[in-house]
């Protein structure tokens, strides 16, 4: 049983990631990532599972670097990529970069492809084996020998600069460049072979790309290309394809209409089974007046044809996977705190609800049409691996035995929800600690989500509520305006005034929480990372009925986070651009407001943070102390957007629990003995 009060216990949890099925239906491969034996990192290595329930999960591989991303070949074999050293290299081979590596299905794992700008990503044709391999490769040389020399001039030269010619510059949290993403094909491996010679599909593409699938049959290519199209409108996706030995090169699904009509991008391209065709997520851009939606297309490769699937189903479609006949098409979608699988026949457009409870991710379809594979999650549990009907409608999984099972939690998990003053239904999970009555309420964390184009609808590591259901905390988890899986009307509430529909929801469903008799209205407090940061900083500003807050990785002053922010022309599109208007940014940016707080805050933000650059938390720091706020700020200097090493994260934890048991419990501070 883990003991949820023991942060160290809870990091040595077993974390089950990527799934991956064979093409005879008969292994299950799952990445499973265990805190490394130094404690300071955690190690993902790869599992079988049983597909069929019966016998316990075990054990692949096994290296220091970790391995990742496994995918199969026809006959059976694992592709997976790592970093850990190769026995044959050669003197001066041996950098730390990624690199792809094949298990057979008897015998050890052996290095296929190793290119210096490393491997990103990798696609396996179904009938012919054919490998489609994403790398990097630096500015006007190719994959290969070129790049190695150029990279190592660079390194003699002690060179690190780099040269933009075009925007985003950085991403989340690296720098973008100096090599840019490359695709390559080559054969299938056969035997012994590595691979040694591969066509390069993208070196005079001008543009990044990504998401680069291959055809059942191996003759055909489809990639992502993000293109700017002004500098005033930002870049939008593409779709493009090519024949695997380099020719033939077209746009499959592009659309660069700038005018009054509908402008889309389009991006997670999977094939159809006899390679006519691709389903892919074709987005609705936002603007500054309408939020985006995003539904699956089908696209015909013989004449680029896209036919809607989805036209009438009101939220949004993700992850689609094609039936092994070609007949149907499975996806996930959020719905009310949920994210089921859905199943769409093609020639009827019917959608089926295949599930009921929990959050799921990583379908796979048997070849035969038997089965569906997943991982299934929820705020209660972290993934497991599951076997689904094909057809069944909200069916419970049934459960495979692999590593990471939680026999039992510190609480319970139930629903709140309220009706706003729009007619609007707010929901939320609340999370009650064991013993939480009339007799004994609990003290209430409002916890609010990221994105904000979300829901609290799966279970998280870095935003865990167990953790202070443990300390004796109830855990409110809404989903206020702009979260998904209520419809577009629930985004469009919200789009363009953060300040406005999420705040009086949130304000909404803690009324209501509130009101229950096992909670304690006068002990309360909030918090949030990201978007849900920047509402603890506006609830800040609004209101004194909470006794503490927290923000990590937050947006404090809107007119600097427009240009700094690694994604500004996305930022744009629904805030304005404020050198043109700033009506938007004066009524939602909170540091505007800074006079208005006088609830204690903690300030946490990590310096590679790339989508709300550190500025913002430095600057809201300094604007706290020069207005007598009570505050503190924790501040990671090696972490980003998320704190993602086992030591810094049990400080997160650590500080967070401190400052809440001073300012909501009324006890003494005591500063964690490692900060």
């Amino acid at each position: 049983m883990t003991d949820f009060t023991d942060l160290d216990a809870v990091a040595k949890l077993p974390r089950i990631g990527s799934l991956a099925l064979s093409p005879d239906g008969t292994r299950l491969v799952a990445t499973v990532a265990e805190l490394a034996p130094d404690g300071k990192s955690w190690q993902s290595a790869l599992w079988e599972v049983d597909p069929a329930g019966s016998r316990p999960a075990r054990r692949l591989t096994r290296a220091a670097k970790g391995e990742s991303s496994p995918v199969f070949t026809p006959d059976g074999s694992v592709l997976f990529v790592t970093s850990r050293t190769d026995a044959e290299s050669k003197p001066g081979d041996d950098k730390e970069s990624s690199a792809l590596w094949l298990l057979p299905p008897t015998g050890e794992a052996r290095q296929v492809y190793a290119p210096r700008g490393g491997v990103s990503g990798v696609s396996v044709a179904r009938e012919t084996g054919t490998l489609v391999v994403t790398t990097a490769a630096l500015h006007g040389v190719g994959v290969g020998d070129e790049d190695k020399e150029r990279r190592k001039a660079r390194e003699d030269a002690g060179v690190t600069a780099i040269l933009h010619e075009a925007y985003p510059i950085r991403f989340w949290d690296h720098d973008l460049g100096p090599d840019k993403p490359r695709i390559v094909a080559a054969p299938a491996i056969t035997g012994e072979e590595r691979v040694t010679d591969v066509v390069e599909l993208t070196r005079d593409v001008p543009h990044p790309v990504s998401g680069a699938a291959v055809s059942p049959d191996g003759q055909w290519v489809v990639y992502v290309v993000d293109e700017v199209l002004s500098a005033a409108y930002g870049e939008r996706s593409f779709l493009r394809v090519v024949r695997s030995d380099g020719t033939g090169d077209r746009e499959l699904a592009a659309d660069r209409n700038l005018g009054d009509g509908p402008a889309h991008s389009y991006s997670h391209a999977v094939w159809l089974p006899d390679s006519s065709g691709i389903v892919a997520i074709r987005g609705t851009e936002s603007t500054e007046q309408e939020c985006p939606h995003y539904e699956l297309v089908l696209i015909t490769l013989a004449d680029g044809a896209v036919r809607p699937l989805m036209p009438d189903f009101p939220n949004w479609g993700e992850e689609p996977v094609v039936s092994a006949d070609g007949q149907a098409v499975y996806f996930l979608s959020n719905l009310s705190g949920r994210r089921p699988v859905w199943r769409l026949e093609l020639a009827s457009g019917e959608i089926t609800r295949l599930t009921g409870e929990g959050h799921y991710s990583e379908l796979c379809v048997a070849a035969d049409g038997s089965a569906l594979y997943a991982l299934r999650d929820s705020v209660a549990h972290p993934p497991q691996p599951v076997r689904l009907d094909p057809v069944a409608a909200e069916q419970d999984p049934d459960f495979l035995p692999a590593p990471g099972v939680i026999e039992s939690l510190p609480g319970t998990l139930t629903e709140v929800s309220t009706t706003v003053a729009d007619g609007r239904t707010v929901r939320a999970w609340l999370a009650l600690p064991d013993g939480a009555s009339a007799g004994s309420p609990a003290p209430l964390l409002l916890w609010v989500h990221g994105g904000p184009m979300m829901s609290w609808n799966g279970w998280s590591w870095r935003w865990n509520p167990w953790l202070m259901v443990a300390r004796g905390y109830a855990v409110l988890l809404p989903d206020p305006a702009l979260s998904t899986g209520y419809g577009r009307d629930m985004i469009q509430a919200g789009w363009g005034s953060w300040g406005g529909a999420p705040y009086t929801d949130l304000m909404a469903i803690t009324d209501v929480t509130v009101e229950r008799p096992e909670i304690d209205e006068g002990r309360t407090a909030a918090m949030g990372g990201s978007f849900g940061g920047y509402m603890a900083n506006w609830i800040a500003t609004q209101t004194e009925r909470f006794d503490a807050i927290v923000t990590h990785a937050s947006l404090w002053n809107l007119d600097a986070f427009t240009g700094t922010t690694d994604a500004s022309y996305y930022w744009m599109r629904e805030m304005t651009d404020p050198l043109r208007s700033t009506e938007r940014i004066l009524a939602n940016s909170p540091h505007l407001r800074v006079s208005d707080i006088r609830t204690p805050m903690l300030v946490i933000h990590g310096d590679k943070d790339y989508r709300v650059p550190i500025g913002e938390g430095i600057r809201l720091y300094f604007d706290l102390v020069r207005h007598g706020v009570p505050a503190k700020f924790l501040y990671y200097p090696t972490e980003n957007h998320w704190i993602l090493t086992p030591g810094n994260a049990k400080v997160w934890y650590e500080t967070i629990f401190a400052f809440l048991a001073e300012h909501v419990l009324g006890e003494k501070w005591e500063r964690p003995a490692l900060v």
